[in-house]
């Protein structure tokens, strides 16, 4: 469900989308990061028409972590009008991540 960026692509995919982008910088290693993959997927898809989802690989990808501060992984962050707006970091409980992405309902 969710597309994977690279440093290449992530100018387009995430800075220039017309909605809102929820980055997911994760690595293969990292067991949580494994964990809360289904419920970032249930998010998006219950957000379909007005939220995407994107994948960053934090091993292969070295720019991109460095550039938004990601210190630890799981991380996500919500990008609206190409500028991180909110953060998670760590597997959480699907409501736990949408009240801090500000996504609840």
């Amino acid at each position: 469900m969710a597309l994977h960026v690279t440093t290449e692509t992530f100018e387009q995919e995430v800075i220039r989308s017309d909605r809102p982008v929820l980055v997911d910088f994760w690595a293969e290693w990292c067991g949580p990061c494994h964990a809360v993959a289904p419920v970032l997927d249930r998010i998006a898809a219950e957000h379909e028409s007005e939220l995407k989802l994107v994948k960053v690989n934090i091993d292969t990808e070295h720019e991109l972590p460095q550039r938004y501060g990601v210190a630890s992984i799981p991380t996500m962050i919500l990008f609206r009008d190409g500028e991180p707006s909110a953060s998670v970091v760590g597997a959480q409980p699907k409501g736990a991540i949408e009240r801090s992405l500000g996504l609840a309902v």
